[in-house]
């Protein structure tokens, strides 16, 4: 049978039920008897209970009110008597019942009065005979019987009561019944939120993965996870109230993280054992001597079990075992951190995400205003806090409970305030999650905060471990916490409020000296820093992103105090003068529109990896010894630099950018023979004319030598090159090519568009069997197919007439 995913309305999270209980009988046969006595007891006993008095005048059809009045019950009592399934009444309130109690959670309890349990399980004797007569009354709607006949076996395999009567009073059955009733309303329900908002969705679907909806399997754990604030334990507390009165013993230990700091595992175990068990004063010793009594004494109980705010292993070891307690038991977890329900064995997970904007709004007004009319005025302002707490619930209550009251003009002071510096509470709450970092985990999280929030992953990786971090491991704890998620396009997203706790803690560093801080991002204050010479030692990272009618007017010397700096990274600023001293701690240099012709003479870089300067000043390059660890140079677009010096004391290199240095004549020929160089690349630079003499590149990968327009030759290849792919050679003045070029065994593509000048390819070009040539069709002599079209593979064969698998397309230009 398929369940409904019917959303619980609010009363089903705070247990204020209109009936306690509804009553499902046959009423000409039991009403004035069992059924009658039962509902006189559960009334006296003060235990609301519904009861449909007139059904039998009202037809067949289950009438609105009696709809209403099933959603609004907290627990349902069906009582099959011998004629019940006679009844198409009856029968279609208990499918609607078997819907209820299976998709919300809610308390079912069967009666068997005069009849076996099986022979309403396998439909047999009078429910056999009846069901047979509907079958062949509703012909046209054999569906209908078959929900009939679903539910009648679910209902029958839920423990109940079985009434045989001759064998027992009927007085002390109904006394128990009622007493198990009256049991299950006085538990008092856990408090959830002064205003319900968006609870329906995610409540179902914990409730949902715990009673094992829409698959054969259930689960005994499941776990919530998320960011601070985001709601996890308010939806675990709607999940208790709803499902609470299925269990014969409950235990909601909340803020097990700091309940753990300040009194122990052992008192948190003690604390178990009274709530489930109902007694008080339960010792248990120590952890170890607690697991075995908790295991001895509710192995055999069926309980519901809330641990909230897990962070650490310790404590689901010591509370929760995966065999500690009775069959059909459900344990729900709430934590930060998914790793730690994954490590623990936890299969069945829920993420909490932040409220939608309209959800938000409404959550936000709801604090804001209480009962109140909005004013039209509060409109625009009202959805400048939503955008600001960015769907955190815990966000909306905080700010939306401060400005209850207050005038317009309070309002846009407080926020202007909040959008520079996080408010105190939310800060304290989001902080939980970086103070259990390690500290490499937290220099990590610090960096993507202040920096490189919905960066790409590998560029952000890049980085962090240049500034020495172990990225790979740091980035997953972090996404495990909910600090950090990665998109689909590997892009690292943090949410805004956690960027600003981020923020706010790098800015507590120092909140009167922005030199005295790790990290330096803000533009007033790295204006002043280097406008006022005020840097430290302390200062590791400093991204410069400026405006650009803003000109740091400086001595060039600010970073000269910078000792421990190791990324600096410009993208967008104009200086009234370039850099006098750079740290030689630097690891990155990337300085988009680099403002001198060359680097500081005293400059010493032996740690530097990535020295990237596009579109500069520079006019020179030394290449000193001391540059042994850089990777990357990326020149592009320098159009004063017109030689490239000697780098053979760069044997780590491994990229190579001189794309569009217009003004580039020469490049030295130690580039020909960098052992570790992938990536060169020289597009664009129209001044060139020969790239170096001779090559033996072992690792590179991708030659670019695309719109030299004035390049004629080709090097001469020394060496065999297994990991070379791809040549760009189109648009250039190359007239021919080195037989040599069978050197490149690895080549697949040989770019030549537009190559006007080349007559032919080498006959030793058929060496290179994985080698597609692309050509024009204006590339000289191989003007072959004119006026055929546009698109054309061609053997080599029909071209030189050797045999061989070569590849020739020809494109147009």
């Amino acid at each position: 049978m398929t369940h409904p995913t019917t959303l619980p309305s609010p009363s089903t999270f705070t247990c204020d039920w209109t009936y306690d209980v509804f009553l499902n009988f046959r009423g000409s046969e039991t009403r004035h008897g069992f059924t009658g006595n039962l509902y006189n007891s559960l009334h006296q006993k003060g235990i609301h209970t519904f009861i449909d008095d007139e059904r039998l005048n009202k037809g067949e059809e289950i009438t609105p009110s009696l709809l209403h009045a099933i959603k609004e019950s907290r627990i349902f009592i069906s009582v099959f008597s011998e004629n019940y399934a006679s009844s198409t009444h009856c029968l279609d309130e208990l499918v609607m019942i078997m819907d209820c109690s299976k998709a919300q959670g809610r308390l079912f309890l069967p009666v068997f009065y005069g009849v076996d349990p099986s022979q309403v399980r396998h439909q047999s004797g009078a429910y056999k005979d009846a069901l047979a007569k509907h079958k062949e009354r509703f012909q046209d709607d054999k569906g209908k019987v078959q929900k009939w006949r679903d539910a009648l076996c679910q209902a029958a395999n839920v423990s109940g009561w079985h009434f045989q009567q001759g064998s027992q009073s009927e007085y002390k059955f109904i006394g128990k019944i009622v007493e198990e009733v009256s049991e299950k309303i006085n538990r008092t329900p856990l408090h959830v939120a002064d205003k319900p908002v968006a609870l329906e969705s995610p409540v179902l679907a914990v409730v949902s993965s715990l009673l094992g909806l829409g698959s054969d399997e259930e689960v005994n754990m499941v776990g919530i996870h998320g960011i601070g604030g985001i709601g996890k334990s308010t939806i675990a507390r709607a999940v208790y109230n709803m499902i609470a009165d299925q269990f014969e013993g409950l235990c909601f230990l909340a803020d097990i993280r700091q309940r753990a700091i300040n009194h122990g595992l052992a008192q948190l175990q003690e604390t178990l054992l009274s709530e489930v068990l109902g007694e008080k004063d339960i010792k248990v010793g120590d952890v170890y001597r607690g697991i075995s009594m908790i295991k001895k004494r509710l192995h055999r109980k069926k309980v519901l079990m809330i641990l909230d705010d897990v962070d650490n292993q310790k404590q689901l070891q010591a509370l929760a075992g995966h065999d500690w307690f009775g069959s059909d038991s459900k344990i729900i977890i709430t934590t930060r951190n998914k790793h730690l329900l994954a490590t623990h064995g936890v299969v069945k997970l829920y993420e909490v995400k932040q409220l939608n904007d309209e959800t938000a709004l409404e959550l936000f007004n709801w604090h804001t205003f209480k009962h109140k009319e909005i004013s039209p005025d509060y409109a625009d302002i009202s959805k400048r806090a939503v955008s600001y707490a960015q769907g955190l619930p815990l966000a909306l209550e905080v700010i939306g409970s401060y400005l209850f009251g207050k005038s317009l003009s309070v309002w846009k002071s407080a926020l202007d305030k909040y959008e520079t510096i996080l408010h105190k509470d939310i800060h304290e709450i989001l902080k939980v999650s970086y103070d259990v970092l390690e500290e490499d985990e937290k220099g990590i999280f610090l960096d993507i905060a202040c920096f490189f929030n919905s960066y790409q992953m590998g560029y952000i990786k890049e980085i962090l471990n240049l500034h020495g971090f172990n990225a790979e491991n740091g980035m997953q704890v972090l996404n495990d916490k909910s600090l950090i998620k990665i998109d689909g396009s590997g892009c690292v997203k943090m949410h805004d409020l956690i960027q600003d706790m981020g923020r706010e803690i790098v800015r507590l560093e120092s909140t009167m000296e922005p030199g005295k801080r790790s990290r330096l991002w803000l533009t007033e204050d790295i204006v002043n820093v280097l406008e006022e010479n005020t840097g430290t030692d302390t200062v590791e990272v400093v991204v410069i992103n400026l405006c650009k009618d803003k000109e740091v007017q400086w001595n060039g010397k600010a970073f000269k105090k910078m000792k421990n700096l190791r990324i600096l990274i410009v993208t967008n600023a104009c200086f009234s003068r370039g850099p006098q001293n750079l740290p030689n701690s630097l690891r990155v240099l990337d300085w988009s529109a680099y403002p001198s012709l060359s680097l500081p003479a005293d400059f010493n870089p032996k740690n530097l990896v990535i020295l990237s300067l596009p579109e500069s000043c520079l006019q020179s390059f030394k290449s000193p010894k001391v540059f042994e660890s850089l990777n990357f140079i990326d020149f592009e677009g320098c159009k004063f630099l017109t030689e490239l010096p000697n780098l053979s004391g760069l044997p780590n290199l491994g990229a190579l950018c001189l794309d569009y240095c217009s003004n580039l004549i020469k490049i030295h020929g130690s580039v020909g023979f960098l052992n570790r160089l992938m990536l060169l690349s020289a597009q664009g630079c129209t001044q060139l004319e020969m790239l170096v003499p001779f090559i033996n590149l072992p690792s590179l990968e991708t030659l670019d030598l695309r719109g030299c327009s004035r390049l004629k030759s080709f090097p001469e290849v020394l060496g065999v090159m297994e990991n070379i792919e791809d040549v760009y050679l189109d648009q250039t003045a190359i007239d021919k090519l080195p037989c040599s070029i069978g050197n490149l065994v690895g080549l697949r593509r040989l770019f030549l568009r537009e190559c006007k000048n080349l007559i032919q390819l080498p006959s030793n070009v058929h060496t290179l069997p994985k080698l597609e040539v692309i050509m024009s069709y204006d590339c000289g002599g191989f003007q072959l197919f004119e006026g055929e079209e546009k698109v054309r593979t061609q053997n080599y064969e029909d071209l030189c007439g050797v045999p061989m698998d070569l590849r020739v397309v020809f494109l147009d230009s």
